[in-house]
């Protein structure tokens, strides 16, 4: 392994070698020659062979060419003596204009090394152009009020040439007036203006001829003359003038021709012909002048040819304005071209190579390529790429030259042939590209040695299996070609059980099919492991091994073997003790069992074949573990025998058995008799404990027990009051302003109507209120697919009248709808997303369907068509509202049940036949935090010592003590569960891991620990809020389990516990028996109060109302009749007094205002009247005379108990009780079952009667139906 690696780093460090290498080769220096311009054909620019030092024989061969930039070839390469000669003229001005420098470039590639070298060639120019000006005269019209010192431009002239062969200046013929000024601009440049020295009379002298000279620097120097014509013109007090006096403008080569470039501005103050202003170009170039054109009224500047950065990026002009009046002014025009991307990369291949060895290393040349782009700047910047999944690399040579080369070694079994896609592509925008294909073969060499298709074969063959039998075959491939493909195979000679491997299997060298010489025997030996090697032919040939495991598969020969427990050797059998005490699940012994098979045939099972008592103990089917199934009874034998069963899995099937005595005594460690002597003040902590719950719920019983009979007393006395004593009107400590007259009571009643029935059981009165019924109209206002009708115009004209005359005729056709529309939705698809634990019946999404048509063809019906759900039917997880779309959930999701589901809306219109549509809707149901971890292991229902762990005294820091595993039915983040120790018997004992559960001891034990140790886990998930859960483990530190087994029994409920439990149960009972007894003292208050002893009671009611009468508002004495009664009751209820008030206001009318109900008043002015009955449906009277004085209106209601009392007429009328006589002339109503005559003896303390079915009826006018009672 650490050769491979070795040679692998070394490998690595090869190829970047190669590479650096390549670059370093690449890097060639660069020749610079320098000529003169118009040099003859055939002259000498240099010596490169000479320059370059290369030899004569790479000269000789013709390996050497030179290649040109540019569209010309100015230039070429004599291969005898490597001299560089010009094949033409060459014209610097032509070639590269105005630029200070001008270089021709050209490449040299020598042979097949490919190497190239630059060379620059510097043409100088010389003074072969003389200044010119683009007029041989120009005519300067100048006013003769012109200021002293003012200045006229003037043509600028043109010299080709470079450096001093350029313009160096200008100068003026002699002239009294005029003299003249050069300028210069910001880039350098210089300007003539011509100045006014004198001023200028026309009528003296009209003209001035002047002649300006522009001269160079050559030598001999040359110049170029133009003759001025200044014509003093009359007085043109006003110059146009440019709103600029230099425009810049910016356009991008591609506008098409006829694009506006820009509009000059200029304006002139003068009137008439002066103002007249005229625009033409004064200094132009000539491809401007064919380029732009130069309206002369407008000043608009537009393209009429085709702009092209590459030949001219920057146009410099002088534009010109002049009025009529012959004065002008002049502005620079500068037009900037910007290049677009118009031009793509152009790629040539100078060189490739078509086929390399597959083990050629890395850096190795293909092909050498040269891009160029005439576009510039961005647009010029070219990328050359290969893509990526090639082992190729792009390096720059030279400039613009790119080398292809390979990146690592190749390999032919991977890809035989590459076809390598160079492309290049420039940074504009849009980018262009080209691309070339070169083809590259690779040829093979023996570098793959064969390979298995596995790394380890695993053969099964059984024992005793025949002699030459095929066992397996082997199969190795090669991806090399031809003779390094052929495969042969062997197997590796090894020594098996002190054998030769030979004398038990053998191979086929062809096929790799592998023969077992010998019948195995698996109780010999289970397997071979041997190796196969497969060897190419190849030269140097390569191999393979591969490991192969032929494993001998058992047969059923071997019965189980019983270790646990072990067979006495004098013939008795195993005993195992059991306390008496066991509970059910009592861990009794367990049968320990080997079978020296394998697979299914070691597969035991464990199984009670006798029993002394069946039904007393289980056995595990798989464990072996015997437990006790029900508790030990007195009945029960003491000794008890048991034959077990081992069974093995095989075909047939072997077993072993053994027979364990058990005898139930309680003698197993002499510790154990401890245990059951601290029995007893558990049992005494748990008597009391026992005692104050029963006393707790006694008092509790007893105290909502009383509370439950005072509730009923006072709801039965309550309903006697509401059915007996609401027919009178008692207004006794009601404010005067609570009051309203009979107008406004019968406005009250008037505006509302009320229907009520009641049944013989007043109970179950049923009272039923009239709807209201309003009209609620909703106006569709829907559109239609076509709104306006058509208007047809039928025109008929006459062309035969002279006028012709004409009449036209409107036809208007109304479109009437069809049901050609179906309803569409506003989406293809809908996603709800519901949380989980939502109400029932929330609307949770609505849909939305739009019909083009109208009326009832758009009219929309919403439904369920069908849903993925095959429990229960959609509807009774999600309603939909047929008419607004709107969707309801019929019950509350559960995340952990379901999580998505999907239905099917149908969109059905009101049409004639109907269309409809559908959409899918998919509900997620989101998680909520609603479940609480739970804790799995260790089970906390389990009995016995299922909550005990037991940890060695020896056990060091980072234990494993247990692990607490729990879930949690949420998801996400709610089911992240985290663990902590809340409480333990010594603080930093144990830790437990916060995510794994993990409860491992931090340090280890010492003898001042306590042997117990009480552990509580708290699991908590993290969800918002988070929910927990808790477990209490208890942990026995012991070197076994007889050692921990007395305290694991010796485990009772803790002190602390018990005596918090019985402190709060004492706390429950004082409070519920103070409660008690605060309820029976209020209570008897109470009643004591409302009994009225005048012994040691005062009157507690209030006096409203003296006795010289009430104080009624004005608007109370059409009808209202208030009462206020002060009453002191003394202990005989037959000296009871009374003191009445006496209405000073007679009373009269139906306050109701009702036909049909009773409703009596009543006064009082002697206690000495008769009480007469009439058979009216309206009142009842007091007769005193022959003056009628109405009773207080009584409500006729079922009175619990008999006989039914409508009321006390006596003591509502403040009459005395000497006696009340009742007259039986006429209809009257029922006393019982017939009229009767009290006596004046009796005194009734009061009046109650009784009222017939038929009376009824008629004081209660608006009863209904039910029985009559």
């Amino acid at each position: 392994m650490p050769a491979a690696k070795c040679l692998q780093d070394c490998k690595k460090g090869a190829v970047l070698c190669m590479l650096f290498a390549s670059i370093c080769r690449a890097i060639s220096r660069q020749i610079h020659y320098t000529i003169p311009e118009e040099s003859e054909k055939g002259s000498l620019v240099g010596n490169i062979a000479k320059d370059l030092g290369l030899d004569a024989k790479e000269l000789s061969d013709h390996r050497i060419h030179l290649v040109s930039q540019g569209r010309s070839e100015y230039f070429a390469l004599n291969y005898k003596n490597g001299r560089l000669y010009t094949i033409k003229r060459i014209d610097r001005e032509e070639i590269c204009g105005w630029r200070e420098k001008c270089i021709l470039n050209a490449e040299v590639i020598v042979g097949d090394s490919m190497k190239v070298y630059g060379v620059e060639v510097e043409i100088t120019d010389i003074n072969d152009h003389a200044p010119t000006f683009p007029l041989e005269t120009a005519v300067i019209n100048i006013s003769e009020n012109t200021a002293l010192g003012s200045r006229f431009p003037l043509y600028e002239a043109q010299d080709p040439d470079s450096g001093n062969n350029s313009l160096q200046g200008y100068k003026l013929s002699n002239s009294s007036h005029f003299s003249l000024v050069l300028e210069t601009s910001v880039k350098g440049k210089q300007y003539a203006k011509l100045v006014l020295q004198r001023p200028l009379d026309r009528e003296e002298l009209a003209s001035h001829n002047l002649v300006l000279t522009a001269y160079d620097g050559g030598n001999p120097v040359k110049t170029g003359t133009i003759q001025l014509h200044v014509v003093v013109l009359d007085v043109n007090d006003n110059a146009p003038i440019f709103s600029q006096q230099t425009y810049e403008v910016s356009c991008r080569e591609d506008i098409p021709i006829g694009t506006m470039v820009i509009t000059l501005k200029a304006a002139d103050l003068d009137e008439g012909v002066n103002k007249e202003i005229k625009f033409s170009f004064h200094k132009i170039s000539a491809i401007a002048s064919q380029i732009f054109h130069l309206d002369s009224n407008t000043g608009e500047i537009t393209l009429v040819g085709n702009l092209d950065f590459e030949e001219t990026p920057f146009h410099e002009m002088e534009v010109q304005v002049q009025d009529g009046g012959g004065l002008l002014d002049r502005a620079t025009l500068m037009i900037f071209i910007t290049d677009v991307n118009d031009n793509a990369p152009e790629l040539t291949l100078t060189s490739v190579i078509n086929s390399i060895p597959e083990d050629s290393p890395a850096g190795t040349s293909i092909a050498l390529l040269k891009v160029q782009d005439k576009d510039s700047a961005e647009n010029a910047e070219v990328t050359c790429s290969v893509p990526g999944n090639l082992p190729f690399l792009l390096t720059k040579s030279y400039d613009k030259y790119y080398s292809l080369v390979t990146s690592r070694t190749l390999d032919r079994e991977q890809v035989a042939v590459y076809n390598i896609t160079v492309t290049a592509m420039d940074h504009g925008t849009p980018p262009l590209s080209a691309s070339i294909v070169i083809s590259l073969k690779i040829l093979d060499a023996n570098d793959n040695p064969p390979f298995f298709l596995e790394t380890v074969y695993t053969s099964y063959i059984l024992e005793n299996n025949p002699r030459g039998a095929s066992i397996f075959s082997l199969k190795a491939n090669d991806p090399d070609w031809g003779e390094n493909s052929r495969i042969t195979y062997s197997i590796v000679e090894e020594d098996v059980k002190d054998s030769s491997l030979s004398s038990y299997l053998s191979i086929n060298s062809e096929t790799g099919i592998i023969y077992a010489l010998c019948s195995f025997d698996y109780e010999e030996f289970q397997q071979i492991s041997f190796f196969v090697k497969a060897q190419d032919g190849g030269s140097p040939s390569l191999s393979t091994r591969v490991a192969v495991t032929l494993l001998i598969l058992d047969q059923n020969d071997n019965a189980p073997q019983i270790l646990y427990p072990s067979s006495p050797t004098d013939g008795s059998t195993g005993v195992e003790l059991a306390p008496h005490s066991s509970d059910p699940e009592y861990l009794v012994t367990k049968v320990v069992a080997v079978d020296v098979d394998s697979g299914q045939n070691a597969w035991l099972s464990y199984q009670l074949l006798k029993a002394t008592e069946p039904g007393l103990f289980t056995i595990g089917l798989h464990t072996g573990e015997i437990r006790t199934a029900r508790f030990f009874l007195d009945k029960d034998t003491l000794k008890q025998s048991l034959v077990v069963l081992v069974k093995d899995n095989g075909q047939p099937p072997l077993s072993a058995s053994v027979t364990v005595t058990v005898v139930l005594a309680n003698s197993i460690p002499e510790s154990l008799s401890d245990i059951s002597s601290i029995s007893a003040p558990a049992d005494s902590q748990s008597d009391l404990t026992f005692y104050l719950v029963v006393a707790v719920a006694f008092v509790s019983c007893l105290f909502f027990t009383f509370l439950l009979v005072l509730l009923a007393l006072r709801l039965h006395k309550w309903r006697n009051s509401q059915l007996c004593d609401s027919g009178g009107l008692n207004f006794t400590g009601v404010p005067v302003s609570q009051f309203v007259g009979i107008d406004g009571v019968q406005a009250f009643l008037h505006s509302y109507c009320h229907d009520f029935s009641l049944t013989t059981d007043s109970r179950k009165s049923n009272f039923g209120f009239p709807k209201v019924n309003s009209s609620n109209t909703l106006r569709n206002e829907e559109s239609c697919e076509i709104k306006d009708p058509f208007l047809m115009t039928e025109d008929i004209s006459s062309s035969h009248g002279n006028p012709p005359l004409s009449t036209h005729k409107i036809i208007s056709l109304l479109i009437s709808d069809i049901n050609d529309n179906s309803p569409s939705f506003e989406k293809s698809s809908y996603t709800i997303y519901v949380p989980e634990n939502n109400p029932s019946g929330a609307s949770i999404f609505t849909v939305k369907a739009l019909d083009p048509d109208m009326d009832q063809n758009s009219r929309i019906t919403y439904s369920i068509l069908h849903s993925n759900i095959k429990e229960l039917p959609i509807s009774s997880y999600i309603s939909i509202n047929s008419e607004t779309g709107a969707l309801y959930a019929q019950r509350s999701f559960d995340y952990e049940q379901f999580r998505e589901f999907q239905l099917q809306v149908k969109a059905q219109d009101g049409g004639s036949p109907p269309l409809s549509s559908n959409v899918t809707v998919r509900v997620f149901i989101l998680d909520r935090n609603d479940n609480s971890p739970r804790i799995l292991s260790p089970s906390q229902e389990a009995k016995g010592s299922a909550l005990f762990e037991m940890v060695p005294r020896s056990a060091e820091e980072g234990y494993l003590v247990t692990k607490v595993v729990a879930v949690d039915a949420d998801s996400g983040h709610n089911a992240w569960l985290s663990y902590h120790v809340v409480q333990a018997t010594e603080p930093g004992f144990f830790t437990v891991g916060s995510h794994t559960g993990e409860i491992r001891t931090s340090r280890a034990f010492v003898e001042k620990d306590a042997v117990k140790q009480k552990l509580v886990i708290l699991v908590k998930d993290n969800g918002q809020p988070s929910l927990s859960a808790t477990m209490t483990l208890n942990l026995v530190f012991a070197e076994n389990f007889q050692e921990a087994l007395p305290e694991m029994k010796n485990q009772s409920s803790s002190p602390d516990y018990q005596s918090d439990l019985q402190f709060y149960l004492v706390l429950a009972l004082a409070l519920m028996s103070f409660l008690f007894l605060l309820t029976v003292i209020l209570a008897i208050l109470m009643k004591l109060r409302k009994s009225g002893n005048p012994k040691f009671l005062q009157c507690f009611a209030p006096v409203p109302h003296s006795k010289a009468g009430a104080i009624f508002p004005p608007n109370f004495e059409d009808g209202t009749l208030p009462y206020s009664y002060q009453l002191c009751l003394s202990s005989e209820s037959r000296k009871n007094e009374f003191t009445f008030l006496t209405p000073n206001i007679q009373i009269a009318g139906n306050v109701l205002g009702s036909d049909n109900l009773g409703v009596p008043l009543t006064g009082n002015e002697q206690n000495n009247s008769n009480l007469v009955s009439e058979n009216t449906e309206k009142e009842l009277y007091f007769r005193e005379g022959t003056e009628d004085i109405s009773l207080p209106s009584f409500r006729v209601l079922e009175c619990p108990g008999m006989p039914e009392c409508p009321g006390n007429a006596s003591w509502d009328a403040g009459m005395g009780f000497e006696g009340i006589e009742m007259p039986v002339e006429g209809p009257v109503v029922s006393w019982g079952s017939a009229a009767m005559t009290v006596p004046h003896n009796q005194r009734p303390s009061s009046l109650c009667w009784r009222l017939g079915p038929e009376r009824r009826r008629k004081l209660l006018g608006r009863w209904r139906g039910g029985p009559e009672r």
